[in-house]
């Protein structure tokens, strides 16, 4: 049987999360009961600096049943921190561990097959999804974009694939040898190596809440998932660098011609057109160099990914 331990972050998420823990509690009791897993297997909630009662429900789950454990940061760190504060919390106390989200969106009962293809010795179990027909037509497209631009610029990532995952121990002390502020973790779990699986599934609607991740949220993820494992977009600037150094030249030769053969005539529309086209071009090229200069600024200072204020469980109280 495998020790498995679920991680789950959690940020104002009180209208779903006691809804989440009872369809949890009774997934794993009938994971139990099948002898899938051991009975000491557990849940981490980890309250991701709530504003609302999330952590009070946390603690609430974890005196009625001790299955629950509970991690609260001292602030908002973000779903990647969140996500990694829970898992070395999970560290070294399971055979493996999954990852989910809070709103029920993945669905709890491929949690056997991933179970499964565990135990035919995979390290890494992807939950992937087999389509996309609960989402927007907008967030369809766009995401289909994102990936294929991810991979475009060299990234590994498993397309349709979020963070509902199982790693088992060694990948997870892997994952942990990764030790960047930058994190992104669909871009680093395949880095790590070992033998991998899929297992598709259906992502359903949100049980209730509102997403926690709307248009700006998306486009920084993104952007910062392209710029932490990619340097191409540095080089496409170099490469349009050269491309208008030999435009550039052309039309220096083009107006040299034009001046010595009388034909040479003022043209303040295409003047303008330039201007605006170049200096639209430097200020792009500043903006992606800054973005992997700030990058470099917040990794070289090494501050902690997350602090944890207080942590529920049975073992250990903090």
């Amino acid at each position: 049987m495998t020790k498995l331990y679920i991680v789950i972050p959690c940020y104002n998420e009180e209208t779903v999360l006691l809804e989440t823990a009872s369809r949890l509690r009774e997934k794993m009791h009938s994971l139990m009961s099948e002898g899938i897993i051991t009975d000491d297997s557990k849940v981490i909630l980890v309250d991701d600096g709530s504003s609302d009662k999330t952590w009070e429900l946390i603690t609430k789950i974890h005196y009625s049943d001790r299955m629950f454990s509970g991690c609260k940061l001292t602030r908002n760190q973000g779903h990647q921190n969140a996500l990694l504060s829970g898992l070395d919390c999970a560290r070294g106390k399971c055979d493996a561990v999954i990852s989910m989200d809070a709103d029920l969106q993945d669905d709890i009962n491929v949690i056997d097959e991933f179970v499964k293809k565990y135990e035919e010795g995979n390290e890494i179990v992807y939950g992937v999804r087999s389509s996309r027909i609960s989402d927007t037509f907008f967030k369809c497209k766009t995401a289909g974009i994102f990936y294929k631009l991810m991979k475009l610029m060299g990234a590994e990532i498993v397309t349709n694939h979020a963070d509902y995952r199982l790693l088992g121990s060694r990948a997870l002390e892997g994952l942990f040898e990764f030790n960047e502020v930058n994190l992104f973790l669909r871009g680093i779990v395949p880095l790590v190596g070992y033998k991998s699986a899929k297992v598709y599934y259906d992502r359903k609607e949100r049980y209730a809440g509102e997403s926690k991740y709307p248009l700006k949220k998306m486009i920084s993820f993104a952007l910062d998932g392209i710029t932490s494992f990619s340097i191409k977009p540095i080089k496409m600037i170099t490469s349009l660098g050269v491309i208008f150094v030999l435009v550039s030249g052309i039309m220096l030769l083009y107006s040299l011609i034009s001046y010595f053969t009388g034909h040479s005539v003022s043209g303040w529309a295409s003047l303008i057109t330039s201007i605006w086209l170049l200096g639209g071009l430097q200020l792009l090229a500043i903006g992606i160099i800054g973005e992997y200069i700030g990058k470099v600024f917040l990794e070289t200072k090494k501050r902690p990914r997350y602090i944890i204020e207080e942590f529920l469980d049975d073992d250990i109280q903090n």
